[in-house]
């Protein structure tokens, strides 16, 4: 449910949507080529088995980078707190020496 002044999603909305994402989408495109291949039981079906298989295996992956990123992106933002905190006190936040 989306609000009209923020369109935004409620928190609990979105941590279902992202684990979906990032687990049960690639779960089953993966799960969908191996069906393929077994169904189709020849060396084409299974062919084109591997390549959703891999389509799966890159949405994975792309949510991985994708975290890595933003993970790089709050550090530089805490390292950006900190320097201004020096800027204004002289003292960096986690230093204990008086």
């Amino acid at each position: 449910m989306t609000t009209p002044e923020t369109h935004e999603r409620p928190a609990d909305e979105q941590s279902a949507m992202l684990r979906f994402v990032r687990l049960w989408l690639p779960i089953i495109i993966i799960v969908a080529g191996l069906l393929v291949g077994i169904i189709g039981s020849s060396l084409t079906a299974w062919e084109g088995a591997g390549l959703i298989m891999s389509a799966g295996l890159s949405v994975w992956l792309l949510n991985i980078l994708f975290r890595v990123g933003v993970r790089g992106d709050r550090d530089r933002g805490r390292e950006e707190d900190a320097r201004d905190h020096y800027e204004r006190t002289g003292v960096w936040p986690d230093d204990d020496s008086p």
